[in-house]
């Protein structure tokens, strides 16, 4: 797994069991749960502490640009001249990298970028997860269920609600997550700017940003990420976007007032699974004997057990998936997982939201339940979700935007 040699696990046992879980992320220290709440106390906003030494700044520009990880920026400087400037320029003791949340998935990833915490406090804990009082499955991303109340399933206040009144806020984004129940649930707060294309996007930050007071600007890039789903992180289209992204990080150095912190990070990373390891598990029995509830993401799969299967229950399974996948995978419990801190803290009220077993990826392989999942689903290249380097290391690159140049 070359990919993920950073946290590369020893050899399995004789025994046949798994290694240990990879170290969780370093939440409370350097994760995309510390961007929002560190350019708080940037601003002076009592409350916050700065965690990853951002310098103190009147204005904070926050770009976040969905499937940016830190492996693929390094891969693809080729394309990136005005990123590659920015890094080759150094950022003192402000760190270069952070880490996703987990699951490296965009709910739970938005949910501690926009809340600072871990997902065992705010709740989002996949893609798509159990709802214990629905005993049903729920989306946490574009397609939530009526009977999910996003500001019930995440209670606590958004950064942006905390620093309200106290310096402007504002979201520049596209139109249609201008009020969606993820945004709700994870970003709520402050105006919504809506963009469709990224020179309307920069354009309309600009002069959001050009007033006196103080503000901080959340500016979100998806194409990236759509790109990397469709065709691959390694794909012409990919490396078009990423050019793009260059781009509109120039335009805004260029706009926004001189001197703005302009901060760019990802929600996660991404890898390119082969359409051959893209498998449907369900047509082995032995991998949902007992399963009541399959959720997650395909390379972060949850499985909820029916009643009464207990320990023994939860051993077979994990027997099955060893026996299958061998060291392909990280199988484990809701508990080792919870003992692991891979979740950080995790409230009472999100424990059963967490699937009784857990399988993680660990090379380029992705997992489906084909009785539920489109057929178009095992389309997708580009993925997410598990706990490799590829997946979960995102950058952090901070400098100060140049500000519009004086004509004549």
């Amino acid at each position: 797994m070359p990919e993920d040699s950073h946290h590369a696990a020893p050899v399995p046992s004789v025994s046949g069991r798994l290694p240990d879980l990879p170290p969780p992320p370093a939440y409370g220290r350097r994760s995309v749960a510390e961007v929002l709440t560190s350019a708080a106390a940037s601003l002076g906003v009592d409350g916050f502490d700065n965690t990853l030494g951002l310098p103190a700044a009147s204005r904070v520009c926050v770009v976040l640009a969905d499937g940016l990880g830190r492996n693929l920026l390094k891969q693809k400087t080729a394309h990136t001249p005005f990123l590659r400037s920015v890094i080759q320029a150094g950022q003192g003791e402000v760190p270069v990298w952070l880490d996703s949340a987990f699951p490296s998935t965009t709910a739970a990833a938005l949910a501690s970028f926009g809340t600072g915490l871990p997902a065992g406090q705010h709740g989002m804990v996949g893609y798509d997860v159990l709802d214990p009082d629905q005993d049903k499955v729920v989306n946490l991303l574009g397609n939530w269920d009526a009977g999910v109340d996003p500001a019930t399933w995440q209670p606590f206040p958004t950064v942006f609600e905390r620093v309200t009144g106290q310096v402007d806020v504002s979201t520049v984004s596209l139109s249609q997550f201008d009020g969606s129940p993820m945004t709700r649930a994870a970003l709520r707060g402050g105006a919504f700017i809506p963009g469709i294309t990224a020179h309307a996007r920069t354009a309309a930050a600009a002069e959001a940003m050009a007033g006196a007071g103080p503000s901080l600007m959340y500016f979100y890039v998806n194409e990236l990420d759509k790109a990397g789903h469709r065709y691959g992180c390694q794909s012409e289209q990919w490396e078009h976007q990423l050019e793009e992204l260059d781009a509109t990080v120039k335009r805004l150095s260029a706009s926004l007032p001189a001197g703005t912190t302009i901060l760019l990070t990802a929600d996660h990373g991404m890898l390119d699974v082969p359409e051959p390891q893209r498998i449907d598990f369900s047509t082995d029995p032995a991998l949902v004997e007992g399963v009541r509830h399959t959720a997650g993401e395909p390379r972060m799969v949850h499985l909820y057990l029916e009643d009464g299967h207990g320990a023994d229950g939860r051993e077979r399974l994990l027997a099955a998936w060893k026996a299958r996948f061998g060291t392909r995978v990280w199988a484990f419990t809701r508990d080792e997982a919870i003992a692991g801190g891979l979740f950080g803290e995790v409230r009472p009220a999100v424990e059963r939201r967490i699937g009784d077993v857990m399988i993680a990826a660990r090379d380029a392989l992705a997992l489906y339940d084909g009785r539920r999942m489109r057929p178009t689903a095992m389309e997708v290249v580009g993925q997410h979700g598990s706990l490799t380097k590829a997946e979960r290391e995102v950058p952090l690159l901070c400098f100060k935007a140049e500000g519009r140049r004086r004509r004549g």
